[in-house]
């Protein structure tokens, strides 16, 4: 069994996903007041509920960015603390590939996005090659709204984790034809995370947990400290 954890987004999530790719269960919180307090009473739920133990997790997978400063700190370090716990492996998947992985059924390239600040989004392109396997054709990127024209193959489809603050920033900056996920689609699934860790966990092809650090794209919007500390 995997545990897969997405704290990339204010909207937090975590699954449980057997070895042959059956979900077991997920838990899905929207952002609120510290809400990623709630992972691990999450995952005692969803260990409880279906009848599962910790013994039987094998393995974690977590979204490793971009996204969240905080929220990808607080995932990752969750992630190894729990590793560490139950002597499993980790496995880092990139948030954007796991969210364009949920949209199965496009003919046209995926375009994921997550938010980064008000002009600009972190973004990466993909498509379903003909053996039905996820490929990129973009890495992930930081832009602004107004350099995804240029960036972007076109016609595509748009998926990401704020369709009420990104869906009138598209629509605004493009001029070109584009087609945007279902609304319900807007978000990151843990089990998504989980699901892209398999084919790597039957490989063994796992993370040095030392090493594994989160994917930021760009700095933090941390600024100086204006006031002079005091002496004495």
């Amino acid at each position: 069994m995997l545990v897969g954890i997405n704290t990339s987004t204010l909207q937090f999530s975590i699954a449980l996903l057997s070895t042959d790719g059956a979900l077991l269960g997920e838990c899905y919180l929207s952002a609120g007041k510290a809400h990623f307090g709630g992972l691990f009473p999450a995952l005692d739920f969803l260990l409880t509920n279906s009848g599962r133990g910790k013994k039987e997790i094998e393995c974690v997978a977590v979204a490793v960015g971009p996204g969240s400063f905080t929220g990808l700190r607080v995932g990752l370090s969750s992630a190894k603390g729990l590793c560490h716990a139950l002597d499993v492996p980790i496995i880092g998947i990139s948030s954007l590939e796991a969210l364009g992985a949920q949209m199965h059924e496009s003919h046209l390239p995926v375009t994921a996005l997550l938010e980064s600040r008000r002009n600009d989004v972190f973004v990466a392109q993909f498509k379903w090659d003909s053996d039905k396997r996820l490929t990129r054709l973009a890495e992930d990127q930081c832009l602004e709204y107004s350099d995804l024209a240029r960036e972007l193959i076109f016609p595509c489809l748009f998926v990401g984790n704020s369709y009420h603050s990104q869906v009138p920033r598209l629509k605004e900056s493009l001029s070109t034809h584009f087609l945007l996920a279902p609304p319900e689609m807007w978000t990151i699934r843990a089990s998504s995370v989980a699901a892209l860790a398999l084919e790597r966990f039957s490989a063994r092809d796992f993370d040095d947990p030392a090493a594994l650090v989160p994917v930021y794209l760009r700095p933090p919007d941390i600024r100086p400290n204006p006031y002079q500390k005091m002496g004495g």
